[in-house]
């Protein structure tokens, strides 16, 4: 092979590595809110209010503050809750979102406590009042993770979805 044919091939190749790069920033810069979409097939209560069964998109607020969660309905048309939390921790990430639920029993939905983010350690508390605070460390607690951005609450007794 000639010497141009060398430099035609390195030029290739470097711009395939310099277009993964740009690429690998952009889709990584997304991840600023830890946007995820959740869906419910029972309600899930949140702190304030019940959400009834569907789908749900949870984000961080602010890339500035990252204890401010909203929910939003899944295509963002509507915001349902703005909620305060307090950072929460795991002793390892996973690839998954993962909840903590407390369960309420007795046709009772149950309550959301905690929301990892993929990939994170750190994730978010949901604040509830002491006295529920205290209710709810008596219920059996579980974790779901997921393997897609979807949760099945219904599946929540087993493996999530």
């Amino acid at each position: 092979m000639n010497q141009n044919g060398n430099q035609q091939r390195y030029i290739a190749v470097g711009l395939i590595i310099a277009f993964s790069l740009f690429f690998g920033l952009a889709a990584h810069a997304d991840e600023s809110d830890e946007s995820t979409t959740m869906t419910f097939s029972q309600p899930i209560q949140i702190p304030g209010q019940v959400l009834p069964a569907g789908s749900y998109l949870f984000k961080l607020a602010s890339s500035d503050d990252l204890n401010v969660v909203q929910i939003f309905n899944a295509d963002r048309t509507v915001l349902y809750a703005t909620l305060q939390t307090v950072s929460t921790d795991r002793p390892e990430p996973t690839d998954h979102t993962v909840v903590a639920l407390a369960e309420q029993g007795a046709g009772q939905p149950d309550v959301l406590l905690k929301w990892f983010y993929p990939g994170r350690e750190i994730g978010n508390e949901f604040l509830y009042s002491k006295q529920r605070e205290k209710e709810l460390a008596q219920d059996r607690q579980q974790i779901v993770e997921t393997n897609h951005p979807t949760i099945s609450n219904s599946d929540a007794t087993g493996a999530g979805n």
